[in-house]
């Protein structure tokens, strides 16, 4: 996905759904935000699962203040109890350490990720400790630039389809499989414009790359 195909893809979705059609009328096209491939966005994710974004970049911040980067070896010279100081919970310490190692050791290939299909490549990601589905296919979508990416799991996104179309209550990860089919092969920029609508009607912004370096 680039700034080309991303301009192609909206003009597609538009043109065929009145729902997406109304986000973009409502609240403008958004700006193609990317994450890099590699650790940090990794870690980023990790600390994002089942919080705000705002809390989430203010413990990576911390993190990174303490360790002076973010880097697998850097990580792993901290303590628990000093990850805890920065706002990272003991279950999160353990999954950071975990992903840390098997970057370290070479156990997890980041960069030949993007030489994976989506399936193998979510797999070699859900074979971690603490990425799940939902951790995976982001990284997918933001990092890799997929084009064809739905995080069924992602609450933002389930709140947002609601929004968008309308329902009396948000679809669970089921009923947000079976709505994201109207919206094949787009589905990431489907994604993208669904947590735009999300964030602006809530006055919140998409976490900016530069907090990755």
């Amino acid at each position: 996905m680039d700034d080309a195909l991303f301009a192609e893809t909206v003009a597609d979705l538009v043109a065929r759904d009145g729902d997406l059609a109304r986000v973009v009328t409502e609240h403008g096209i958004p700006v193609l935000w990317r994450r890099p491939a590699g650790f940090p966005s990794l870690v980023l994710l990790i600390l994002e699962q089942q919080v705000s974004l705002a809390s989430a970049a203010a413990a990576y911040r911390k993190v990174v203040a303490r360790t002076g980067a973010m880097t697998p070896a850097a990580l792993l010279a901290t303590t628990p109890e000093e990850l805890r100081l920065d706002g990272v919970s003991r279950q999160k310490d353990r999954y950071l350490r975990a992903l840390a190692v098997a970057v370290e050791t070479g156990a997890l290939d980041l960069a030949g990720l993007a030489e994976l299909d989506d399936q193998a490549a979510r797999r070699a990601l859900v074979a971690l400790p603490g990425v799940g589905p939902w951790t995976a296919d982001v990284y997918l979508l933001a990092c890799l630039g997929r084009p064809d990416l739905w995080p069924v799991g992602d609450r933002a996104l389930q709140v947002a389809a609601a929004e968008a179309l309308g329902l009396a209550v948000a679809p669970d990860a089921s009923a947000l499989e079976v709505i994201g089919e109207r919206w094949r092969p787009h589905r990431s920029t489907a994604a993208r414009l669904l947590w735009h609508g999300y964030l602006a009607r809530r006055g919140r912004v998409e976490t900016p790359a530069a907090l990755l370096g």
